[in-house]
């Protein structure tokens, strides 16, 4: 299903979590190497998602719905699907940007990913 021959590495903004039993997802809107949010050639944003281990094994990874609320900026490596649609299974850690002051997300600077920002935190392993 998902092909491990090619691994692709997003930051993006959390649109939702679902939290399942057997695989917890991460739908998120994919940040370009610009730093902005990237849109295809109808002017969508680009979305994708990438699937984990169940949501009880993720959260004590420190990975729940609460700590990836809708807004949270983080990277991810994942093996995309063979079709090519865009979705994902995770690759190792997770990198999540950290907040400011006022509680807004401190994205990567352009063509970076959340671990090069100083205060990040690695989830679900010791590195990105």
């Amino acid at each position: 299903m998902y092909d491990q021959t090619k691994t692709v590495t997003w930051t993006g903004v959390v649109t939702r979590y679902v939290g399942q039993a057997n695989h917890a997802e991460l739908h998120f809107i994919v940040v370009g190497p610009d730093g902005k949010p990237m849109k295809d050639a109808d002017g969508k944003y680009v979305s994708w998602g990438v699937e984990m281990a169940g949501a009880a094994a993720v959260a004590q990874q420190g990975i729940t719905a609460t700590s990836f609320a809708a807004g949270t900026v983080f990277s991810v490596k994942l093996n995309p699907l063979r079709d090519g649609s865009n979705f994902g299974s995770r690759v190792g850690a997770i990198a999540k940007c950290p907040t400011n002051e006022a509680g807004k997300p401190v994205p990567p600077p352009a063509g970076k990913h959340c671990d090069s920002v100083p205060g990040s935190t690695i989830l679900g392993g010791d590195k990105f």
